[in-house]
């Protein structure tokens, strides 16, 4: 992150989706920096806390007020549950409903943002296989993660269409403690177990839950940059190389073995493809405008994440 770009004085940001592993940790980092966050939440309960429903299409409009920037992490649970018919919808509803919203108080209240913040996946791109996949390139299938992933960044572009500076990142696979993918490879870890997934050869890539944070503040303080980034580290690694190193960091000898594809077919349905895809994702664009990340390489990533100190 470039820390000259800017000195802020209390800069205000509007949060939404402040509750997930992202939102939580981001904000923490905000106000680190001596940024006042403001939450968006179902269930308001204190100060700096403000309501909206999205899929009712409600928001608290003082919410808005005297906002510099609107950071937006909020939809269902991508991996969270089984892709039922419904559940589909609502995973992407509630992405295309949260921009909505947002967009249509900034048209009511007048109360403009310098620049919008809005979360993507590389799930955009589709099951890309060996090719190294940049922000021009288009999805190389039609899956459901390429619908979602097409609509959340359209849904974007209702927010930007305001004359808002809008950054879209297309975010890896993101590495923390406290849960998303690297919680699924611990929890057999811990019994001697490294389990990788079908042949170990997808392409995983990845992004320390810090580095996807700072990333954000970074948008919001490099007031040159509009439009979509990959938000991946520069170093992809393969699925089992991915467990192997897991198994490393946590000092844990493990018996490593394949999770059939078939078998997580079978359990997982459609779902299976949020862990069977290969992504291989080049993260040289945002690199070429100053970003720095604190964990390029998966090791020391990994190693800072378990540090017991």
């Amino acid at each position: 992150m470039n820390e000259q770009q800017t000195t802020n004085n209390k800069q205000r940001i509007l949060l939404a989706g402040g509750s997930g592993l992202i939102g939580t940790r981001l904000a923490t980092l905000l106000r680190e920096r001596n940024y006042e966050v403001r939450l968006l939440t179902r269930s308001p309960r204190k100060a700096g806390e403000f309501k909206w429903d999205p899929m009712k299409g409600e928001i608290d409009d003082a919410a808005l007020e005297g906002v510099d920037a609107i950071i937006n992490l909020a939809g269902a649970g991508i991996a969270d549950k089984r892709w039922t018919p419904n559940r589909k919808s609502l995973i992407i509803e509630s992405r295309v409903q949260a921009a909505q919203v947002l967009a249509d108080a900034i048209a009511r209240t007048g109360h403009k943002p310098k620049s919008y913040i809005s979360a993507s996946a590389i799930g955009y791109y589709g099951n890309s296989g060996e090719k190294v996949m940049s922000e021009p390139d288009g999805p190389v299938d039609q899956s459901f993660m390429v619908d979602c992933c097409q609509q959340w960044e359209q849904a974007a572009d209702v927010v930007s269409a305001h004359g808002i500076r809008t950054v879209k990142l297309r975010i890896g696979v993101v590495l923390a403690k406290e849960g998303g993918a690297l919680a699924e490879i611990v929890k057999p870890l811990r019994f001697g177990l490294g389990a990788y997934f079908g042949d170990g050869q997808a392409w995983w890539s990845w992004i320390h839950r810090d580095d996807v944070c700072r990333m954000m503040i970074w948008a919001i303080e490099t007031h040159n940059v509009a439009g979509v980034y990959n938000a991946v580290a520069p170093t992809p690694v393969r699925g089992e190389a991915m467990v192997h190193t897991v198994a490393k960091a946590m000092q844990q000898p493990a018996i490593f073995l394949p999770a059939p594809s078939f078998a997580l077919r079978l359990f997982l349905g459609k779902m299976s493809a949020v862990v069977l895809n290969s992504n291989r994702i080049s993260a040289a664009k945002i690199e070429q405008t100053g970003f720095k990340f604190q964990y390029p390489t998966l090791e020391p990533a990994l190693t800072a994440i378990f540090d017991k100190k």
